[in-house]
This record gives structure tokens, C-alpha cells and sequence, in this order.
């Protein structure tokens, strides 16, 4: 019982990579899986002055449930593959 308990904390404070494709200045906004680490990312916004990255770290909080300060652009700021890390997933 304990040790299923002690799992479950590991699991909360788990951190997560996640590769995200994006392209900017799409029709809608829309977030495509395609599998469990790797995201496809349409959005509206312009690939100027970090706004694309900004609009991504939003609709990436509200798919994964946590606050915009859990998710860290890691690599890929000037670039459309990129890679997020994502705090206390539940994943």
C-alpha cells in the first residue's frame, strides 16, 4: 500500500520532454498528437519577437493541465521543431 502510494508521488513530480512542431500563423490553433512525446502545433500568431512561442507555452499549459511557469522552451527558439520540458506531469 505504501510503496503504491510512494509511486504515485514519483509520478507527480516527474518531468517531461516533449518534441512540438509548430507552424505559425496558421488559421486556428490546434494541437495534433501524434504520439506520446511528439506534438504537431498549428497557431494563429507570428514568429516575431517570441510571440509564437509564448502562444505555444499557453495552449500547451491548457492541454497538459499545468500553469505556463512548469513548461520551458529547451531548444528550438528561433526554429520550428522544438523541444519543451513540461514540470510535475502526470505523464
Amino acid at each position: 500500500m505504501l510503496e503504491s502510494f510512494v509511486l504515485s508521488i514519483i509520478k507527480l513530480i516527474k518531468n517531461m520532454f516533449i518534441k512540438v512542431k509548430v507552424y505559425p500563423e496558421s488559421k486556428q490553433d490546434e494541437l495534433i498528437k501524434e504520439s506520446k512525446d511528439k506534438f504537431v502545433l498549428k497557431i494563429k500568431e507570428k514568429p516575431k519577437q517570441g510571440l509564437a512561442n509564448m502562444k505555444a507555452i499557453e495552449i500547451l499549459a491548457k492541454h497538459f493541465k499545468v500553469s505556463q511557469n512548469k513548461i520551458f522552451l529547451i531548444k528550438g527558439h528561433k526554429e520550428r521543431n522544438k523541444i519543451f520540458k513540461i514540470n510535475n506531469t502526470l505523464y
